[in-house]
This record gives structure tokens, C-alpha cells and sequence, in this order.
């Protein structure tokens, strides 16, 4: 049984009544119609593309103070030392996770510890994987600190998707694999790590949110 994602049930429900009433109508109209089946074959598909969307699969959490976890679904696009000027303004490793319209969207929150800074930006919808859409789209900026050290997650929001949700709330403690937030349909997330922070995954590789080990703290 497919599990839902709270974020897409309203939408969810709301399509499938809008559906459900066209083809209803279709079939009043002409009843077995080349039409009515083509409407009803196209909303089929329509329907199960939204529906894989907000999945929400069971995941095996991986938790320990000296990793850290990927936050999102999709493919590693880019890891490299940059500088990062909102919230340390000094040079950071980058890890860019790229999550295609067929991955899972929900983000995890990467280690386990205090929300120090969270701020929502408004922004353009460049192509996910556009080297500016870090700092031009539309995007949140979250940072986590514990004792081993100090994570910026940033959530992107691509060409595709129009709507990022986060859950973070400043001062508040969080765990890691737990839910960070929701990227709706087609996007990117960057993790802003200390630069002696060893790297485990490479580029192109596949991540699970909230299962895969992006690498060692030092």
C-alpha cells in the first residue's frame, strides 16, 4: 500500500474528483467514445504520476554523531569547496543533490541538533541544476548545529516546482533522519559542510534521504 505524503492528500483529492468529473462527463456525452477512453487512459496516467510524486516510503533512518545523511532523493550533481555568503561567509564543501519530478521530495534533516538559523527566500525557478539557482531561486536556508559541528541545508526550488516547505523552527532540537521538509515537483538540495568534513559519495551516485551516508565529520 502506497503511503501519502501529508502535503499532496489535499491535492491528491482535489485532482481525482476533477478527474473523476470530466471523464464522468465525457462518458455521459459520448459513452464508450474514442474520446472517453483516451480522457480516461490519459487520467489514469496523470493520476499515478502525482500519485508516485508524494509517495512516502519507509525508510531505514541511519543515525550517528559523526556522519552525516544525505537530505534528499535523487542524484549527487556536484561536490566542491565554495564560498558560502549567507550565513558563514567564508568557504564550505558544497554536496548538491539534484531530485528529478520521480524521486521522493521529502528532505531529512541531514545530523541531529539545534536549529540556530532558518530564513525563507523568494527567488526565481532557473533549472535546478543552474549553477546560480542556489542564490537566485526560490529557496530556504536552514542551519543545524551539535557538538560535532555546524550543517547548512539549503532547499531549492527548480523550473518545475513552485512551492518549498520546511518544518524548521529556530531553537528548536531536531533528529536526524527526521523530516525536514517538502520540494514540490522537481528540485535541489545543497549541504554547506566544514571543509575537513571526508565526502563518501562521489558524482552521480544515487542518495536516499535520511539513509545514505554522505560522509564523516571530522
Amino acid at each position: 500500500m502506497i503511503r501519502i505524503h501529508k502535503e499532496g492528500r489535499t491535492f491528491l483529492l482535489l485532482l481525482f474528483f476533477l478527474l473523476t468529473s470530466v471523464n464522468i462527463s465525457l462518458f455521459m456525452l459520448y459513452p464508450f467514445s474514442k474520446l472517453y477512453i483516451l480522457s480516461s487512459l490519459i487520467s489514469l496516467v496523470f493520476f499515478s504520476f502525482f500519485l508516485q510524486f508524494f509517495r512516502n516510503p519507509i525508510i531505514n533512518k541511519t543515525i550517528g554523531d559523526d556522519i552525516v545523511v544525505s537530505p534528499a532523493n535523487g542524484k549527487v550533481v556536484y561536490v566542491g569547496e565554495v564560498f558560502e555568503p549567507e550565513y558563514f561567509q567564508d568557504k564550505r564543501l558544497q554536496i548538491s543533490i539534484f531530485m528529478s519530478p520521480f524521486d521522493v521530495h521529502i528532505n531529512r534533516n541531514p545530523v541531529s541538533g539545534i536549529i540556530k538559523y532558518y530564513k525563507y527566500h523568494k527567488g526565481k525557478y532557473l533549472v535546478a541544476w543552474h549553477p546560480k539557482s542556489s542564490t537566485k531561486n526560490e529557496r530556504t536556508t536552514t542551519v543545524i548545529e551539535n557538538k560535532k559541528a555546524t550543517v547548512l541545508i539549503r532547499q531549492i526550488a527548480g523550473f518545475v516546482a513552485r512551492r518549498v516547505i520546511n518544518y524548521s523552527k529556530v531553537g528548536s532540537s531536531v533528529k536526524q533522519s527526521d523530516q525536514l521538509g517538502f520540494i514540490k515537483f522537481g528540485s535541489r538540495a545543497d549541504l554547506f559542510l566544514p571543509l575537513n568534513f571526508k565526502p563518501s559519495i562521489s558524482i552521480n551516485q544515487k542518495t536516499i534521504a535520511g539513509e545514505t551516508v554522505i560522509g564523516k565529520l571530522g
